[in-house]
């Protein structure tokens, strides 16, 4: 309502403006969320917040060992497995208390090593019980983040007419600067949420790793082409659109995905 609000900000303005916006025929709305989906919403916020954790945590292990004059190579397993190690050849190199601040970081990585598995699998037990959670998840490459994530985020998806409203809800559609007559498209929009774009062409990219099994999917052709006529990450972006789309169908329609799912397919 704020563009229609006229004048200085009171209750009378305010009530002028918001009976005004509701008379407008194209006015969309946002739906209320059930007290699972806000549950379900706050799981992933908190995992999303811990996994942030985690990797400010390594970084900073990483910074303060290069301060010191000691270079890891890169992967987290190639940090636990040396960092002991380290310590323990650079005793005389390193002070008493760097060397117990490092000691604390170490031990705040390995907690949240422990508490991120936890909240994943509370996650993935939810998407198991819930029926929509797991129609979605029959979508190749498609799993408990995605389809718990996406259920969290918009229902039912009765908010939506159609896949392509979604998909330019996530930000996955090109971003339009029309004139004249002349249609020009440029990047996606990266509009609306962040966390579902991320997953869903994470999603993309799991699936385009492994093109042997292309034509086990109805998508396998589509996929195929568009690989040869447009660079990698772009067609990741494209089958990531063409994921959400997917989802949002099965999603309002209740229904699953057409072809046999990938059982070896990692999923999101």
């Amino acid at each position: 309502m704020k563009p229609f609000n006229k004048g200085q900000k009171n209750d009378y303005n305010d009530a002028e403006a918001i009976a005004e916006a509701a008379l407008q025929p194209n006015l969309r709305t946002v739906t209320e969320k059930s007290q699972d989906q806000l549950d379900l919403q706050a799981l992933h916020r908190v995992r999303a917040r811990l996994v942030s954790r985690r990797t400010a945590t390594i970084n900073q292990i990483r910074t303060f060992l290069i301060e010191q004059g000691i270079t890891v190579r890169s992967g987290l397993r190639a940090l636990r497995n040396s960092f002991e190690t380290n310590l323990e050849q650079r005793r005389v190199e390193i002070s008493p208390r760097m060397r117990s601040i490092l000691i604390g970081l170490y031990g705040d990585w390995l907690w949240l090593d422990d508490r991120i598995p936890a909240v994943s699998k509370e996650i993935e037990e939810i998407s198991r019980a819930e029926e929509n959670c797991a129609n979605i998840m029959s979508i190749p490459g498609i799993g408990p983040m995605i389809s718990t994530a996406m259920v969290a985020a918009v229902g039912q998806g009765v908010t939506f007419d159609r896949g392509r409203d979604f998909a330019a809800w996530v930000g996955l559609v090109p971003r339009q600067f029309s004139t004249g007559g002349r249609t020009i498209l440029g990047r996606i929009t990266k509009r609306g949420s962040r966390y579902l774009r991320m997953l869903f062409v994470q999603a993309a990219k799991v699936i385009m790793m492994r093109p042997h099994r292309w034509q086990a999917f109805s998508f396998g052709a589509w996929l195929e082409r568009a690989v040869s006529r447009m660079p990698r990450n772009k067609a990741a972006v494209a089958l990531a659109n063409k994921l959400a789309r997917t989802a949002w169908s099965i999603l309002r329609h209740g229904t699953r995905f057409d072809t046999i799912r990938d059982e070896t397919m990692e999923a999101i």
